[in-house]
C-alpha cells in the first residue's frame, strides 16, 4: 500500500505502525511518531493499523548546537 512518509510517497507491506517503521530501517531507534497529525506514543504503535495514504511523521533526535 502506498503510505505518505516524511512527505514522500512510500510503498510498504506492512500494516501496523511498528512493523512498517521497521520495514522503513528506523528499528528501535529513539524517535517520535505521529499519524495523520496525530502523536502516537511509543508504547501504541504496536496497535495502529495504517491505511492506505496515511501520512505519517518521524522525527529522529540530532546532536548539536
Amino acid at each position: 500500500m502506498t503510505i505518505v512518509c516524511n512527505g514522500s510517497k512510500r510503498e510498504v507491506e506492512n500494516r501496523t505502525l511498528s512493523d512498517v517503521l521497521c520495514e522503513l530501517g528506523y528499528g528501535q531507534s529513539m524517535l517520535a511518531t505521529a499519524v495523520n497529525g496525530r502523536f502516537v506514543p511509543a508504547r501504541h504503535r504496536d496497535s495502529i493499523l495504517l491505511g492506505a495514504g496515511d501520512a505519517i511523521e518521524v522525527v529522529t533526535p540530532r546532536q548539536g548546537g
